[in-house]
């Protein structure tokens, strides 16, 4: 089965187990700049105040979603249909769907008394050395000094030919396969949305420690702990009201939310979170 598969599965799991809120509303950064890193994510709001992320800067998508967002009548809908356009769809309904699945993890989370630990640093506590290959799928530019200034070779494997070359401390390619060469590997979370996800995986498969990052990276995690990853780094959100308010301005929301950093040994678990909930 496919990681949305695999996910959706676990969603309707909960759902079997307590009934679900509906989806209060879909927030949309400004249409800004491609250079401005502050509209890069939307958010998708449940009635309980349950808040999931997902990247709208692939293609045209975010433009995409201004114009359609009247049309996609979220506010009331059951937001596990509407999780369901993850799996089965392409476009601004895969996007919306993921942002639901997410929306549809924290309310288990919640639920469940499940809180992750915040993150000690912003490379998903990788703890590079000097001499280590490590490998990064996506261009994590605001980080990248952290892991060349430590004295490790750097590799990026990204989808964009223009930045391919040799760089100041670290090298650029188009080739999946050098990531088979490094022992520690951090990822963008967009792979979840680019239908890259298992195919880059698969180049992964020798690294000890493998981790996501984003603030896309806002869901279950039993399947991806199950394929390798190693740790999940993402934004734990504790003022939705204010997040959605800067989200929707275009202003920074980490004052409203905190990054976390999750791995299997910290986390108690699926068929665990479900059991601390009463049937209803």
């Amino acid at each position: 089965m496919s990681f949305s598969d695999d996910y959706l599965k676990q969603l309707k799991a909960f759902a079997a187990r307590q009934p679900l809120p509906r989806i209060r509303n879909l927030h949309l950064p400004p249409l800004l700049s491609p250079e401005d890193s502050r509209g890069e994510f939307c958010a998708l709001e449940l009635e309980d105040g349950s808040i999931g992320l997902t990247y709208v800067l692939l293609g045209d998508t975010l433009e995409k979603l201004h114009a359609d967002i009247d049309r996609l009548n979220l506010p009331g809908a059951d937001p596990l249909q509407v999780a369901s356009g993850y799996a089965q769809a392409v476009g601004i309904a895969k996007t919306v769907g993921f942002a639901a699945a997410n929306a549809l993890s924290r309310c288990l989370f919640d639920r469940a008394g499940f809180r992750p630990n915040p993150s000690a640093d912003s490379i998903g506590e990788m703890n590079p050395q000097a001499g280590e290959q490590i490998g990064m799928i996506g261009y994590f530019k605001p980080i990248l000094g952290r892991v060349t200034q430590s004295g490790a070779r750097l590799t990026i494997v990204e989808m964009k030919a223009e930045l391919v070359g040799e760089r100041d401390g670290y090298r650029v390619t188009l080739d999946g396969t050098e990531l088979e060469h490094c022992t520690k590997i951090l990822s963008t979370g967009t792979l979840l949305l680019n239908d890259t996800l298992d195919r880059m995986l698969g180049y992964c498969r020798n690294a000890k420690w493998l981790a996501l990052l984003g603030p896309t990276v806002g869901c279950i995690p039993d399947a991806l702990f199950a394929r390798g990853v190693t740790l999940l780094g993402g934004n734990w959100i504790t003022d939705g009201p204010g997040f959605i308010a800067a989200l929707r301005r275009g202003d920074k929301t980490s004052p409203y939310s905190f990054k976390f950093a999750l791995n299997p040994a910290a986390y108690p678990g699926l068929d665990a979170l479900l059991k601390r909930l009463p049937h209803r």
